[in-house]
């Protein structure tokens, strides 16, 4: 039996929106990356990108638990000697709640630019609105992902 390799004439992709209002982030963020590696197909590859495109709409409404938002840190580095900077998920949140689904889903993909590619068909908002409109995409629900 030979080996399944998806050519890009059978790769179908959907458009997708998430309301993230009241979702668990790191709940949600697994569901995500689920579905743009495409792994709930059965086509899927592991050496190709046959996931769908995921718009997370109302980004700003997550269910951040208080301890959550002052214990967990971010961590980066200016490329400087000494210039590693710390910032906690409260903080980047309110600076940028895009960021931290961005960074959330991201650290669920594959490394390299396979994974680069697939977080490509991310579009997070904070609001409630999406300017893609024009490609028709059907709403999911994830009960999995909500705050109990």
């Amino acid at each position: 039996m030979r080996t399944f390799s998806p050519r890009p004439s059978d790769i179908n992709r959907r458009w997708l929106v998430i309301d993230a209002e009241g979702a668990v982030l790191g709940r949600m963020s697994t569901e995500i990356a689920t579905l743009l590696r495409g792994k709930h197909k059965p086509i899927w590859a592991p050496h190709v990108d046959v996931g769908d495109h995921v718009i997370v709409v109302n980004a700003s409404k997550l269910a951040i638990s208080q301890k959550k938002g002052t214990d967990k840190l971010y961590h980066r580095h200016t490329g400087y000697p000494g210039g590693i900077k710390t910032e906690t998920l409260e903080h980047l949140a309110a600076r940028d709640i895009e960021k931290v689904v961005r960074l959330a889903v991201r650290r669920m993909l594959p490394k390299g630019p396979l994974g680069r590619q697939m977080l490509t068909k991310l579009k997070v908002y904070a609001g409630p609105n999406h300017p893609h409109a024009a490609q028709s995409p059907a709403p999911l629900d994830l009960p999995a992902a909500r705050a109990r």
